[in-house]
């Protein structure tokens, strides 16, 4: 039989930055409070958690990197929110998010949770917010969670 490695959801101890849009605040919003909501019944305190508050949601890749890089956080949770317009702002921008974040996991080796929505309306974005969908913020929170400790199981970090 296979060893088999899985990750917990126990926040005890593990230090989780939340880097949050404001634009689309009001849904951002509700994503942050899912995320935090989801921490604190996972067991983490308040000191363990930093809150980062950007601009849009092209500012998260940079910011998640820049703490990925000081290695002081054991998780990322990444949220922010995207509703399709009538140009190409809305591609260009969930792209550059999306494989910016995913650089930032891979380039550091730190587990981050993406709570970014890309939404086609409004009403998309509301349901993933918090209602008929559940909340992004707090599936992100919780997959980061997932996979901080499952990184503690594999082993510290090394060069790549």
């Amino acid at each position: 039989m296979p060893r088999i490695v899985e990750g917990s959801f126990d926040a005890r101890g593990l230090k989780v930055a939340v880097v949050v849009s404001r634009f689309n605040n009001f849904i951002s919003e509700r994503l942050l409070e899912g995320a935090l909501d989801a921490l604190v019944r996972h067991g983490a305190l308040d000191e363990d958690l930093q809150v980062v508050r950007v601009p849009g949601a092209f500012e998260l890749p940079a910011v998640a990197r820049h703490l990925a890089a000081m290695g002081k956080h054991d998780a990322i949770v990444v949220l922010g929110t995207l509703i399709r317009g009538g140009t190409s702002h809305f591609d260009l921008i969930a792209a550059e998010v999306f494989k910016g974040v995913a650089a930032a996991a891979m380039e550091h080796r730190v587990a981050i949770g993406m709570g970014v929505i890309t939404a086609e309306t409004l009403e998309q974005a509301i349901e993933r917010g918090g209602s008929k969908m559940g909340n992004k913020g707090f599936d992100a929170a919780v997959a980061a969670l997932e996979l901080a400790n499952l990184y503690r199981q594999l082993g510290p970090r090394t060069a790549p």
